[in-house]
């Protein structure tokens, strides 16, 4: 019998846990504007990371789909890259301890995966377990990004909150499956996913990152102040702007996104989604070629960084 015990290896000096929130991001499915990856980076880069709990990615990483950088010098090979999945302790702004777990998503031994970290949770006695990243949307960069949540008790999500009418199947996910594994043993654990405009959904876009700090302050109480990473979305934003006023073409399309996001708005603030509109709205994929055009033929002039 395979145990999942065999998948890690900890700090021998763990501090007391207990009441702890544990926040993970993966890189391998969708992150739109790499919201959840630039969330990650700014939380290990402001609050101090002391690694407690490193995963065998030699048995959980396919190599061959996922390789690895290496370093040529010359006439030698000077250095690996070997992925890393691990789990983080840092404190917030007032000192109060939390867990990061990142790192590649596991190509293989899903379940046995989720055993060991619902084993770690169990073992630290972990309070909430949430899990951040970002979908591709059709709305303006100019309006509020909104965000989707999810969780095992209804309650976490509190009175304001609007669940989709409608059921949807995706393909899964180690996040996805962290969460329905905890819910189904009696843990708390629940998601985000913001919303980032389709046109951007390839870039680095640092509000999308910026709204799922929002919601993880909401959801756990932590003090995570935003910092650079402010500073950086006001500056992505502002290049946005000026490319966008660089064509009349692309600021047409922004614009018919505005009109679309706001007709939606305030159908919401009637209790109705039966609002009309006599003027033809593009769909998601002309808005999508049109703005990626734009991006594309702007190459040569600064803007959002790829991802």
């Amino acid at each position: 019998m395979r145990d999942p015990r065999d998948l890690y290896e900890l700090d021998p000096d763990i501090p007391e846990l207990s009441g702890a929130v544990l926040l993970h991001q993966f890189d391998g499915f969708m992150d739109a504007g790499a919201a959840g990856k630039g969330l990650t980076a700014h939380l290990l880069d402001e609050f101090e990371p002391r690694l407690i709990a490193r995963f065998d990615v030699d048995r959980l990483i396919d190599y061959r789909s996922n390789r690895p950088p290496m370093t040529f010098m010359s006439d030698r090979w000077a250095d690996f890259e070997a992925p890393e999945l691990a789990i983080y302790l840092l404190h917030d702004a007032t000192a109060t301890p939390f867990l990061l777990l990142t790192g590649p998503e596991p190509d293989r031994e899903w379940e046995l995966f989720v055993s060991a970290v619902r084993e770690l949770i169990e073992d630290w006695d972990v309070r909430l377990t949430v899990g951040f990243h970002g979908i591709p949307m059709g709305v303006p960069h100019t309006r509020p990004l909104g965000v989707t949540a999810h969780a095992t008790r209804q309650a976490l999500l509190g009175p304001t909150h609007s669940p989709w009418l409608n059921t949807l199947q995706v393909p899964g996910n180690i996040s996805a499956l962290l969460e329905l594994r905890l819910g189904e043993s009696g843990h708390d654990a629940m998601g985000y996913a913001a919303h980032v405009p389709h046109y951007l959904a390839q870039a680095t876009y640092p509000a999308s990152s910026l709204v799922l700090l929002d919601a993880l302050q909401e959801s756990t109480g932590l003090a995570l102040p935003a910092g650079p990473l402010l500073e950086a979305a006001e500056k992505t934003d502002a290049e946005i702007a000026g490319q966008v006023r660089g064509s009349e073409e692309v600021a047409d399309v922004v614009a018919a996104l505005e009109r679309q996001y706001d007709v939606f708005s305030e159908a919401q603030g009637h209790k109705s989604l039966l609002a009309e509109t006599t003027e033809h709205m593009p769909t998601a994929d002309e808005l999508a070629s049109e703005f990626e055009r734009f991006l594309a033929e702007q190459s040569g002039s600064e803007g959002p960084t790829p991802s």
